[in-house]
């Protein structure tokens, strides 16, 4: 399992594998063409309550990735999806943030290398 993250206006590359969306609205200005997205996980992403109480204040990235946690653990279903989808090719989380150090794509890379088999 190859699992990166990029920026989804950055320009897709051939090394992206499997385009993957984490994030819960569409990024704004980019057409389906452009973003070249293969699978979007929108449920998979922070639920809006917790996207608009985070808002992206690196203050309160602690407690977010925290919180966002707790919600993944209550999200079989779409971890499920998450982890087939990256089972067999590499794969890219997108998602749309400004901030590359703080968003949800971070924290999802931490659970997947947290799981990895030894």
């Amino acid at each position: 399992m190859t699992v990166q993250i990029k920026r989804v206006y950055e320009e897709p590359s051939e090394e992206d594998g499997t385009r993957i969306l984490v994030d819960r609205l569409w990024p704004r200005g980019l057409t389906k063409e452009k973003a070249r997205v293969d699978l979007w996980l929108k449920e998979i992403a922070p639920t809006n309550d917790l996207r608009k109480w985070f808002a992206h204040d690196p203050a309160k990235w602690p407690e977010f990735k925290t919180r966002y946690h707790a919600e993944l653990k209550h999200n079989p279903e779409q971890m499920a999806l998450l982890h087939q989808a990256i089972a067999k090719a590499p794969a890219t989380l997108l998602y749309g943030a400004k901030d590359i150090d703080h968003n949800e794509a971070v924290v999802l890379l931490e659970v997947l290398n947290r799981k990895k088999p030894r």
